[in-house]
């Protein structure tokens, strides 16, 4: 049997890899330009396909790839694949975890750090040669300096991620660390000397908080007008995870209206953000362009991993994560009726552990 593996990622694999698995591996680059029409034709007879945040893997795209069996993302977040429609169709949507943990968290506690301590005004002050002409102008920012030591450090979502932020931001010396998370116990958040809250407190108390939490139609815009309106206005908002749980209009509305004191993104609601955004006029917001998962070892194991997931699916081992685990027993009912896209292949799931 013939097994075709699409690689639409924005890194290209390792092909020996497939080629010592005898499958063969299609790379195009595709991206927010690529159309959905030719998406599909790319996909359409792909057992498995790498894939990135754009163009979407819509349940359109999904229902017409009769074939597809797996398809895997770098990372934690799939925000770009159609979970729902990916289950029904019995098509396992794949990430790697913990590959780039450690680079969000510390991303996190960069940004933090440079708002913290104006660490871009003092740079952009020195190099502009204030130091030494207008030193008096100079020293006028240090009132703006902040500590973290005493304060109140709220992270929304205590993933893995926010869990490794808490032990980052510890060793500065924070009088308490609270956390929101629907999901996860006290029990957890003991392990981490961390305080499970409601929202509503987290924004109320929190004089610096940062968001780790997944897109999903329950966190949209979960920071809100409202929400912006309940937090401190010496507040400091960070958010590494995924552009949509912020609005981003009523950001900008808390940033020039003084309802927080500034605040730093790694992500957006639309990526890449438009040149002419009213968010790239504030001095009090610092942007990075989606990098915080970034760094030559997640490169390399996101890469690796994201491959292994199609390799192991197809030949009946478990994946390194499997964000729809439901789709287990849609695919167990499907191969004792009709297999469809899963006639011939080992069935994996008594390896998996859910």
């Amino acid at each position: 049997m013939a097994i075709k593996v699409f690689n639409g990622g924005r890194q290209l694999a390792d092909p020996s890899i497939f080629t010592a698995a005898g499958i063969e591996l299609v790379q195009v680059a595709v991206g927010a330009t690529t159309a959905k029409e030719d998406y599909i034709d790319l996909l359409q007879d792909a057992d498995g396909a790498l894939i990135g945040t754009l163009p979407l893997t819509d349940a359109e795209v999904l229902e017409a790839c009769p074939k597809l069996k797996i398809v895997s993302r770098q990372g934690v977040g799939v925000d770009s694949i159609d979970l729902e429609a990916a289950t029904r169709l019995g098509i396992l949507a794949c990430n790697t975890p913990g590959v780039n943990t450690s680079e969000v968290a510390d991303h996190a506690m960069a940004q933090l750090l440079a708002l913290t301590r104006l660490i871009r005004e003092f740079d952009g002050a020195v190099k502009a040669g204030r130091w030494s002409t207008q030193t008096q102008a100079v020293r006028e920012l240090a009132p703006g300096l902040k500590r973290i030591a005493g304060s109140t450090v709220g992270i929304v979502g205590f993933g893995a991620i926010g869990r490794a932020f808490a032990t980052r931001i510890r060793g500065f010396g924070p009088f308490r660390v609270i956390a929101y998370d629907p999901y996860v116990s006290q029990t957890s958040g003991d392990l981490y000397g961390v305080e499970l809250v409601d929202l509503d407190e987290l924004l109320r108390v929190s004089d610096f908080v940062t968001i780790h939490a997944p897109s999903t139609s329950e966190t949209k815009h979960m920071f809100s007008s409202d929400a912006f309106k309940s937090m401190k206005e010496s507040a400091i908002l960070i958010n590494c995870a995924r552009g949509p749980l912020v609005d981003p209009a009523a950001l900008h509305v808390a940033l020039t209206d003084g309802q927080i004191f500034a605040a730093a993104l790694d992500v957006t609601e639309v990526e890449p953000i438009d040149a002419e955004d009213p968010l790239l006029g504030l001095d009090n917001l610092i942007i990075t362009p989606h990098v915080a998962a970034g760094s030559a070892v997640s490169s390399s194991e996101g890469v690796r991993k994201q491959a292994e997931n199609v390799l192991r699916v197809l030949s009946g081992e478990a994946p390194h994560g499997l964000a729809n685990p439901e789709v287990i027993k849609v695919i167990a009912l499907m191969r004792g009726s009709n297999p469809g896209r899963w006639e011939n292949i080992p069935d994996f799931s008594t390896a998996l552990a859910l």
